[in-house]
């Protein structure tokens, strides 16, 4: 909203005004005004909440400290999202196709999970929107994201470094236009610890012959949507202690804002043998917004927990951590990087699978947790909420320091 402005500014010499054409510049202020947002805002936002009585309503699960939480307010991923959605709209490039992109899963998303906890608060209902219609709304971003990246005219990628003959190409964007074709228009992505770490989804279609070449979109989609649905999902699981998800995901955030200045940058790009994506380094704007958000939030949502951001954000901030992975062509590292997320989904995959096996085999259900998800059965151990909350943090930064690692181990 500001960069046409500015923009404007520097061409009539006014002072100062070239800085906004730095991505550096632009980062910055994105994370100090979704700090100042989150931090000086939010207690506004906590306030409204509490006048209005939107608390947290707690089922007797029989762990420490349960009951301490009840009436805490909820919905606080309204805050994490304004935090994101004001920096970027005045700082980051609107015409630009990545950023867009974020801003309707940031929307999108958090209008789903507005909708479940509206549903848990006000229709007093604890199983808030039905699991269907957050699926069809998961896959309906899904959709959305797979077909723009695959169809818009703006999403290209550099398959192949360029030599030093086509630099000056490469920054004025006509090296598309070349001869050689290093720009390609493809359903593609980096695979990790490979030389040879291109990995085009339409390989997957090995049987289809020529007709893999104009339905390996189809494929792409697929993955996109069960990537979206999944982490998303993962992150909502893992909201179930003070500040551990959004703890993990400003952790995540920070690690994906490095892959993605990395991918938007051609030397970077070429000396770590990944693809460059151009103009992916709007994204770097909107996942400094991100990080801000999301520690700002964090102010309040530290042990022990002002208030909760509820499935306004959980289901948010895992659908922009896998929709980010997934324009940056780094979705194939989200196991790695969201391993905190995996481990909780997985949890609870075995705890109901298993429990379910051993009933019909055995007559009782047995089970391999003390209580799913993974959190949960360190609780009863009797760890601490807040000693669980920091040991799996020191976990995600170990994740995140392998995730940068695996793009030097090929």
């Amino acid at each position: 909203m500001l960069f046409p402005l500015f923009k404007y500014l520097e061409s009539i010499d006014f002072p100062g005004a070239g800085m906004f054409q730095y991505i550096s510049f632009r980062s910055g202020m994105a994370v100090i005004f979704a700090l100042l947002i989150g931090t000086i805002f939010g207690k506004f936002i906590i306030r409204l909440l509490q006048r209005q009585q939107i608390g947290e309503i707690v089922r007797d699960l029989g762990l420490e400290g349960q009951y301490q939480k009840k009436g805490t307010p909820t919905m606080g991923g309204l805050i994490i999202i304004i935090s994101i959605l004001i920096p970027v709209l005045l700082f980051g490039k609107l015409d630009n196709v990545y950023v867009l992109l974020m801003i309707t899963t940031t929307i999108w998303l958090g209008l789903i999970g507005f909708i479940d906890d509206y549903i848990k608060v006000f229709k007093k209902n604890k199983k808030g929107l039905a699991g269907g219609f957050k699926i069809i709304g998961q896959v309906g971003l899904g959709l959305i994201v797979g077909l723009t990246l695959y169809f818009s005219d703006d999403v290209v990628v550099r398959m192949e470094p360029v030599t030093k003959a086509e630099t000056h190409q490469v920054e004025t964007d006509k090296l598309s236009q070349t001869k050689n074709a290093i720009f390609v228009k493809a359903p593609v992505t980096n695979v990790p610890f490979f030389k040879n770490n291109r990995f085009n989804y339409k390989s997957l279609l090995w049987f289809g012959g020529e007709k893999a070449d104009h339905w390996g979109w189809i494929i792409f989609v697929i993955a996109v949507i069960f990537i979206t649905t999944a982490v998303s999902n993962g992150a909502n699981i893992t909201d179930g202690l003070d500040g551990l998800a959004t703890g993990t995901s400003a952790i995540i955030g920070a690690t994906l804002g490095i892959l993605a200045y990395v991918s938007s940058n051609t030397i970077y790009a070429d000396y770590l043998n990944i693809m460059y994506v151009p103009h992916s380094e709007e994204l770097v704007v909107y996942m400094s917004a991100f990080i801000g958000a999301t520690v700002g939030f964090l102010w309040y949502n530290s042990f022990p927990a002002q208030i909760f951001m509820g499935d306004t954000g959980s289901l948010t901030i895992g659908g922009i951590i896998a929709v980010f992975a997934i324009l940056i062509r780094m979705e194939l590292l989200i196991p790695i990087l969201c391993g905190i997320f995996l481990v909780e989904n997985v949890s609870v995959l075995l705890q109901v699978g298993y429990f379910k096996y051993t009933r019909k085999k055995y007559g009782e259900g047995r089970r391999i947790f003390k209580m799913a998800p993974l959190h949960h059965h360190y609780q009863l151990k009797g760890y601490p909420e807040s000693k669980i909350v920091t040991r799996f943090w020191i976990v995600g930064i170990i994740l995140a320091v392998l995730t940068i690692v695996t793009l030097k181990i090929r």
